[in-house]
């Protein structure tokens, strides 16, 4: 499920630009607000839908209603020819479907998945991202813009099959789940709000300096230090591939250490980053940083989403929450953007106030983040939780 759901979006995201101006003859200009509008869709049903699933303790029946969705957006996109019609489609069916990914791992926490399953669960979307964008732009190259479409309804029924197979398990699960709560008593208080909003903040900051580097990676080659543009895409996928095998070390430390020890070696590792960004002038070093990169975001992706489920009760308000600060970090990147650059350092300047903005993100999720402790189950208790054969 998490290898589909990753590659439903791996494929959409990268082409959906290309989508919009083959197909229904979209400007640049209507490609700008038509995406701003379809994420401003997502960022609202990522809060309703997964509020809807805790208040009913049930994540499958609403991940089955996205994968229905999915599975509609490329049908009726393949059966218009007007761009209104392709924005309302993009905001009514996209922006819920989206919803889905984040309904998955709340389905993890409330079947009552270890931290280490949930970080190994989040390497495998990443492996989807790594060999889907480079997948979807070989289809639309050979096969054309429309047979994108074609690949993304058979994904989205692939990813309904496997969830309808996930739901034939349900009762098993809630059997589990209801195991573990009655066994295991009060997880202790919940949290204040106050800290909630601090670390909902911190991995905004996180996640805007990230997106930020990003985007001015291929701008920060070709200009500042006078490289081809081949050596931005090289270091962009160096990152991204060793993103998966950080998040699997990521995970197996999860069992040892806190998650608050291993978001501040994210956070210094994102410090070194951005530091060594900010003095690099030669294309080995740049490949070299990738390893502070990869593992910042691994720490960042993987542990930050277990931090949300830790202190936020509701596993779909977490993990709605977590996947927000993704969305709003893209927005704050705009203004770490303009600010840094017009600095003396130019594009450099935007990677020195990453740095300094990652280790306030740092202070201010230390000070803020209250794990809170998780329930331990009696022997027997845990091993009638795994004859549950959850999904």
């Amino acid at each position: 499920m998490a290898l589909l759901w990753g590659l439903q979006f791996a494929f959409l995201t990268p082409a959906l630009a290309l989508i919009l101006v083959d197909l229904f003859d979209a400007t640049p200009a209507d490609v700008g607000w038509v995406l701003a509008v379809y994420n401003a869709g997502g960022f609202v049903a990522s809060l309703l839908i997964p509020a809807y699933a805790d208040r009913k303790n049930d994540y499958i029946r609403p991940m089955l209603f996205c994968g229905v969705l999915a599975l509609a957006l490329p049908a009726l996109l393949a059966l218009t020819t007007t761009l209104p019609v392709a924005v309302t489609a993009l905001i009514a069916l996209g922006g819920p479907s989206g919803v889905g990914m984040s309904l998955l791992f709340a389905h993890l926490k409330h079947s009552g998945a270890s931290p280490n399953d949930v970080v190994n669960t989040r390497a495998i979307v990443s492996f989807a991202w790594v060999g889907g964008p480079p997948l979807a732009a070989y289809i639309v190259g050979v096969f054309g813009s429309r047979a994108i479409l074609l690949a993304l309804a058979a994904i989205a029924l692939l990813n309904l099959t496997a969830t309808g197979a996930a739901a034939l398990h349900r009762k098993a699960a809630r059997a589990a789940s209801t195991l573990l709560h009655e066994r295991a008593g009060d997880d202790g208080p919940i949290p204040a709000k106050l800290a909630v909003i601090g670390v909902v903040v911190g991995f905004i900051v996180l996640q805007a300096t990230d997106s930020a580097a990003v985007t001015i990676m291929a701008l920060f080659v070709n200009e500042r230090m006078g490289q081809g543009l081949i050596w931005a895409g090289v270091a962009l996928g160096a990152s991204a591939a060793l993103e998966i095998p950080a998040l699997l070390f990521v995970g197996r430390l999860s069992r040892k250490y806190s998650g608050k020890a291993l978001i501040a070696s994210g956070c210094l590792a994102g410090l070194g980053y951005y530091a060594g960004m900010t003095f690099v002038a030669d294309p080995a070093t740049l490949i070299a940083l990738q390893v502070l990169h990869a593992w910042f975001f691994g720490v960042v992706a993987g542990v930050g989403l277990t931090l949300f489920q830790q202190i936020i009760p509701r596993p779909g308000l977490a993990s709605g929450l977590f996947t927000n600060t993704r969305r709003l970090g893209a927005i704050a990147s705009g203004p770490i953007i303009a600010v840094g650059s017009v600095s003396s350092l130019g594009y450099q300047g935007v990677f020195a106030a990453c740095a300094i903005l990652t280790l306030a993100a740092l202070a201010i999720i230390e000070m803020t983040a209250r794990g809170r402790k998780q329930p331990q189950l009696p022997a027997e208790s845990r091993a009638q939780l795994e004859e549950a054969e959850l999904p």
